[in-house]
C-alpha cells in the first residue's frame, strides 16, 4: 500500500478502480505554407466548430452543475474571440508562412506561459483556459475527437491534470472520484468537480500519476486529501465504515434542508453563505442559504488584466443579485493588497502588506476606483435585495468618508436619470482591534456589522495568517477574540443594528452557542456547512439569556 496526500476539493470518500486518462496526441509539426490565407480560413473553420461545441458543453454543464458554473464554457467562447489572441495567430501565419495548427501552438504557448508568469494564482489558472480552447482548435484541424470519454464500470479517473471540458466532457455516473496530479483549487476544473459533487483530490504530483496503471484499487479521502494505492484489506475495511457513515450524515444533513434556522426558545438566526465569484451561486442555493452574507469582489480584479469597468462589474453583480431571488447579498467593496495582489493596480512594495495600503484604505486612495464599483452596486440594486460592506475599517473617519462617497455615486446616478434603490443597506467588517474597540461609535453610522474573523485574529494575536510557523501559537479557544466580539455585538444592538460573523470561526461549531449567547444574528459560512451549522443552532436553548435586541 502506498499513500500520497495532495488537496482535497470535495469532501466525500470513494473506493473503487483507478482509470487512467490519456489525451489523443495533439503535438503538431511546423509545416512552411505558402497560402496563408487557407491557412487562416482553416484556423476560422476549426474556431467556428469550436464555439459550437462550447455552446454544447454549456447546455451539458448548465443541466449538470447549473447556469453559473457553466459560465466558465461562455468565458472560453470569449477567449476565441478575443482579438489579441486571433490577431497573434494571423501575425504568425503571416510572417513565418506556416501552418494554422503551428500558429495555434505557438499562441498557446505564449499566453499560457504569461499567466503562469503572474504571482496571481487566479490569473494562472487562466493558463489552464487558453491551453484548453487552443487544444480544441488544433484538434479540430487535425481531425481528432477530444470529446467525451467512455468508460465500462465506475473508475476512479486518474489524471496528470484536467481542463473544464474534459471534466464536464466525463461521463458523471460512471465516475466516482477524480484525481490529479497538478491542478489549483481555484481552478474551474475544481470548481465544477466540486459542484458535480465528485470526491476529487488535486496535486498529487508526478510521482504518483507515472506509476499508475488501469484498474488498481484505490481510495480517496476528499476530506483530507489522501490518496491510497493498493490499499490493504484493514485500511479498506476502515474506509468503508467511513464512507457509510459519511454517506449517513449527509443523509441527515439533508433532511435540515428547508427548516427554519430557529432556536430551541424560538430565536430566528440568520445562516448565510460566502462566496468568491458566482461560479458558487448553485452551492449556495443547493445548501439552502438564506442569503449570500460575503461576496467576495476581488476575482473580478484578480481575473483582469486591467481594472473592470463599470459595465462589467454591473454585470455580476446584476447576475447575484437576480440568482438569489429576493434574497439578501452582500457584497463586499474591493478588498485589494496584503496577500491580493495583481500587477496592473501598481501596488508599492510593502514591507509588511497586510499592514498597508489595503482595502478601504486602498478604495479611499483611489478615488475613481472606487466609484466605479460603488455605481455599478448602486445600478444593480434594483435587481435584488443589497447589501454593501466595507472591509478593513478601524476609524470612524474611513466610514464617514465612503459613506460620504455613496452619497455622492447616489447623487449622480439621480442627476443621470439612472435607477438604483433607497433600501441598500450599509454595513462594516469587524476585523481589527480598532474596529471592535470603536464599535460604539462605528454603529451609529451603518445597518450591520460582520465580524471578519479571519483578520481579527491576525491582528489581535500578532499572528501572520499565511505563515505556518506562528500557527501553534495561536489560541484555539481565542478568549481574546471573543471579548472583541461580544463587545461589538453589546455595540451593535444597543444602537438598533445586526451583527454577523462572516469569519472561518463561523463555521466551527464549538463556538456557535457562545456566538448565539452573546447575541450574533447571523453566521456567514462556506456553502458547504450551512445546513451542518444550521443543525447546531436548532439545538440552543436561549431562553434564559437576556437578548437586548430583537
Amino acid at each position: 500500500m502506498q499513500k500520497y496526500i495532495g488537496k482535497g476539493v470535495y469532501g466525500a470518500i470513494a473506493i473503487g478502480r483507478i482509470a487512467v486518462f490519456k489525451r489523443e496526441d495533439l503535438s503538431v509539426e511546423k509545416v512552411c505554407c505558402e497560402d496563408t490565407d487557407a491557412e487562416i480560413k482553416r484556423f476560422e473553420n476549426a474556431k467556428n466548430i469550436a464555439i459550437e461545441q462550447l455552446k454544447e458543453l454549456y447546455e451539458k454543464a448548465s443541466k449538470e452543475v447549473g447556469e453559473v458554473n457553466a459560465q466558465i464554457f461562455e468565458v472560453h467562447m470569449m477567449m476565441l474571440n478575443d482579438s489579441k489572441y486571433n490577431e497573434f495567430i494571423y501575425n504568425i501565419i503571416n510572417t513565418k508562412n506556416v501552418n494554422a495548427e503551428y500558429a495555434v501552438t505557438e499562441a498557446s504557448d505564449y499566453f499560457s506561459e504569461t499567466f503562469l508568469e503572474t504571482d496571481d494564482v487566479n490569473l494562472q489558472v487562466r493558463s489552464v483556459d487558453i491551453k484548453d480552447i487552443s487544444n480544441r482548435i488544433i484538434a479540430n484541424l487535425i481531425g481528432i475527437n477530444t470529446e467525451k470519454k467512455h468508460f465500462d464500470d465506475k473508475v476512479i479517473i486518474c489524471a496528470d491534470d484536467l481542463t473544464p471540458s474534459e471534466t464536464v466532457s466525463l461521463e458523471k455516473d460512471n465516475v466516482v472520484a477524480i484525481v490529479t496530479a497538478h491542478g489549483s483549487i481555484n481552478s474551474h476544473t475544481a470548481i465544477l468537480a466540486k459542484n458535480m459533487n465528485i470526491p476529487t483530490i488535486i496535486g498529487i504530483g508526478n510521482c504518483l500519476i507515472n506509476e499508475l496503471r488501469d484498474g488498481q484499487t484505490a481510495i480517496v479521502d476528499g476530506y483530507t486529501g489522501e490518496f491510497y494505492l493498493d490499499p490493504n484489506e484493514q485500511t479498506i475495511e476502515n474506509y468503508v465504515l467511513k464512507q457509510k457513515k459519511d454517506e449517513d450524515n449527509r443523509k441527515h444533513l439533508k433532511n435540515m434542508s428547508g427548516r427554519e434556522n430557529v432556536t430551541i426558545d424560538g430565536t430566528k438566526i440568520n445562516i448565510y453563505a460566502n462566496i468568491d465569484g458566482i461560479d458558487n451561486i448553485n452551492a449556495v442555493l443547493e445548501n439552502d442559504a438564506g442569503g449570500i452574507g460575503l461576496f467576495r469582489t476581488e476575482f473580478l480584479y484578480l481575473e483582469n488584466s486591467d481594472f473592470p469597468t463599470e459595465e462589467q462589474q454591473l454585470v455580476v453583480y446584476r447576475k447575484v443579485l437576480e440568482s438569489m431571488s429576493g434574497k439578501k447579498v452582500i457584497i463586499r467593496t474591493l478588498d485589494i493588497g496584503s496577500d491580493k495582489q495583481a500587477d496592473y493596480i501598481g501596488l508599492n512594495e510593502e514591507e509588511n502588506p497586510a499592514l498597508g495600503l489595503r482595502a478601504i484604505r486602498f478604495c479611499l486612495t483611489h478615488r475613481e476606483i472606487f466609484k466605479t464599483q460603488l455605481r455599478a452596486l448602486y445600478r444593480a440594486s434594483v435587481f435584488g435585495k443589497l447589501g454593501i460592506m466595507f472591509p478593513m475599517i478601524s476609524s470612524e473617519g474611513e466610514v464617514i468618508k465612503a459613506l460620504e462617497i455613496c452619497d455622492e455615486v447616489k447623487n449622480e446616478l439621480k442627476n443621470e436619470g439612472i435607477k438604483y434603490s433607497d433600501n441598500v443597506e450599509i454595513g462594516i467588517m469587524i476585523e481589527t482591534p480598532a474596529a471592535a474597540i470603536l464599535s460604539d461609535r462605528l454603529a451609529r453610522y451603518v445597518d450591520f456589522f460582520s465580524v471578519g474573523t479571519n483578520d481579527l485574529i491576525q491582528y489581535t494575536l500578532a499572528c501572520d495568517r499565511q505563515n505556518p510557523n506562528v500557527e501553534k501559537f495561536i489560541d484555539t479557544q481565542y478568549e481574546a477574540i471573543l471579548r472583541l466580539i461580544k463587545m461589538s455585538a453589546e455595540n451593535a444592538h444597543k444602537n438598533g443594528i445586526i451583527i454577523g460573523i462572516c469569519g472561518e470561526l463561523a463555521a466551527d461549531t464549538r463556538f456557535t452557542e457562545t456566538f448565539l449567547k452573546m447575541g450574533i444574528d447571523e453566521l456567514s459560512v462556506a456553502p458547504s456547512f450551512v445546513l451542518k451549522v444550521r443543525e447546531v443552532v436548532r439545538k440552543v436553548d436561549l431562553v434564559d439569556i437576556r437578548r437586548t435586541y430583537d
